[in-house]
């Protein structure tokens, strides 16, 4: 037993050590990163905590494209990059970074739906957006909020293109994995992921997109700070109420055009991903959708494509 005693200590010192050099090691790449970790956005106020909005393009366009971003997207501005640049030209563009995500504070104020979405309305009237007319472009969870905002607001929401959107049936069965949820939280404050590189370097935007290599630097340097963050776990803890509450008011018939992806990193076969959207799209006079043969972060991969069908289905709108 005593031997058994000490070998039990030492893995635990050795744990401990390692634990701690990481986290020293961390800290010391946050401070010397902090020149890099600064926003082109504008920092607004809204519920006691700061938001990042970035505002790009055509101030004076039909319409304001706002694109949302999926969950655990560290940098939702760069995130989007690929795939707003090409509407720039023509169109207001905005990417609210809600709380716990890219350039904004993290917090842990309630990630009910209504309270996501009054932070997104505030902040881009705080940001100085004018033109109301909005066309969502949400990926992944974020069509929960959008198609909540269409109901809501309904003569705000002129559009929605879903970027591979989530729908409520697809969390009817979902299981929260809650450890490792926070096993990643504290992998990610200590600095383990530090020495996996592979973690941010398979990111989509980095892998698939137009990023420059200052841009990819930077979106690394967002990644260490923003990932698993509090608000993003208290984000997935009330999903499923979310996604309940859309289910009870959702009577919007806004035009949706979908872009759904085969099913790759959404945790669903290629079947039952698309069965979600399709099948949610069938009770919607005006919804269309375009099966896409590519990964969940299809705003990276078949940028060209969503953007030809985006700008037709957009001037079908005015």
């Amino acid at each position: 037993m005593k031997k058994l005693f000490k070998q039990i200590g030492i893995i635990l010192t050795i744990i401990g050590l390692i634990v701690f050099i990481s986290f020293v090691n961390h800290k010391i790449k946050l401070k010397n990163e902090d020149a890099l970790f600064k926003t082109n956005g504008k920092i607004v106020e809204v519920n006691g905590h700061h938001l990042n909005v970035y505002l790009s393009g055509n101030p004076n366009s039909d319409f304001t494209l706002v694109f949302m971003s999926g969950a655990g997207t560290c940098s939702p501005t760069l995130d989007f990059k690929t795939l707003y640049a090409l509407f720039e030209k023509d169109y207001q563009i905005a990417v609210v970074e809600k709380a716990g995500y890219g350039f904004s504070d993290i917090s842990d104020i309630s990630r009910d739906i209504d309270t996501i979405l009054f932070e997104t309305r505030e902040s881009l009237n705080q940001a100085g957006v004018k033109n109301h007319k909005y066309i969502l472009f949400p990926h992944s969870m974020s069509g929960i909020e959008a198609l909540y905002w269409a109901n809501k607001y309904p003569d705000e929401i002129k559009g929605i293109v879903g970027l591979d959107p989530s729908v409520p049936a697809a969390y009817q069965n979902t299981k929260i994995n809650m450890f490792l949820l926070s096993a990643a939280k504290f992998g990610a404050d200590i600095g383990l992921t530090r020495f996996l590189p592979y973690l941010v370097d398979s990111s989509s935007a980095i892998k698939d997109g137009n990023l420059t290599e200052e841009e990819k630097e930077l979106y690394r340097v967002i990644f260490y700070r923003r990932t698993a963050t509090t608000s993003m776990i208290n984000e997935a803890k009330t999903i499923k109420a979310n996604a309940k509450k859309l289910e009870e008011v959702d009577t919007t018939n806004v035009p949706m055009l979908f872009f759904i992806s085969n099913g790759d990193g959404t945790g669903y076969s290629r079947e039952e991903w698309r069965s979600f959207g399709v099948s949610y799209l069938a009770n919607k006079q005006n919804g269309k959708y375009q099966f896409l043969d590519c990964s969940h972060y299809v705003h990276n991969i078949a940028y060209q494509q969503i953007y030809e069908e985006s700008i037709k289905f957009i001037n079908q709108l005015k």
